[in-house]
């Protein structure tokens, strides 16, 4: 496919996509491979993906095509692989703030955004990570994967594919920041529900309420009260 390139290894996707790059050059492109080495996810974290049975995937977006603040991209990026792992599975698919995927209380995705100048152009760029049909989740109980929650028949060749095209035909429409804050809550995991949080390694119960513009998550907390957190400030404990 145009502009997206299959990988047989990477170590990390985010970085392998910068060296598919023009100078001065005015598109979006993307990489994948279902053997990623050494991938990243948010806030230093790593993501651990078993060879041959997920999905490591980046797109690089030039930010002039990006009309909404950074941190409601953010949001805008993990609605649309909602929106996409939703028509795929048929399923319920849920955001946990700020932007993993969830389906039947696991995690299954998770989405990095990192903004970097290259060829002295700013872009930005997309890193997702997806369980396909990984089986074994010994190390990482939170986690599955596609086939173990949604068994069908999956391939990843073109569930690649059909998300880019997905990505690249709705990266860069006009959107109305309201209404992304809307539908974000709308599939906001265990918004309105009481929940067992942990903040310095303290346990708490709370409520998720909602989010601002400003990518900031309010929960109101059984002792505390109502509270702003930045990510990293606060654990949803399962």
């Amino acid at each position: 496919m145009k502009n997206f390139t299959y990988l047989q290894e990477s170590l990390s996707t985010n970085d392998d996509v910068l060296h598919f790059l023009k100078v001065d050059e005015q598109k979006i492109v993307g990489c994948y491979t279902f053997h990623q080495k050494k991938g990243r996810g948010q806030y230093g974290n790593s993501w651990e993906s078993e060879k041959n049975l997920n999905i490591a995937f980046s797109i690089a977006i030039p930010t002039n095509f990006v009309k909404i603040s950074d941190s409601l991209f953010n949001f805008y990026t993990a609605l649309l692989l909602r929106s996409f792992i939703a028509n795929l599975t048929n399923k319920k698919i849920e955001i946990k703030w700020p932007n993993d995927l969830i389906l039947n209380q696991k995690k299954i995705a998770g989405v990095l955004i990192e903004k970097i100048k290259h060829h002295s152009q700013y872009y930005f760029v997309l890193g997702f990570g997806l369980n396909v049909l990984q089986s074994n989740f010994e190390n990482f109980p939170n986690a599955s994967s596609l086939q173990l929650e949604s068994p069908m028949k999956y391939d990843l060749y073109q569930i690649s594919e059909n998300l880019f095209q997905h990505l690249e035909s709705q990266i860069n429409e006009l959107i109305n920041e309201k209404n992304i804050l809307l539908e974000y809550e709308t599939h906001l995991f265990r918004k309105d529900e009481i929940s067992v949080f942990e903040i310095d390694n303290v346990r708490q119960n709370g409520i998720i309420k909602n989010i601002d513009a400003a990518g900031n998550l309010y929960v109101d907390l059984e002792v505390d009260g109502l509270r702003k957190f930045i990510n990293k400030e606060i654990k949803l404990l399962y």
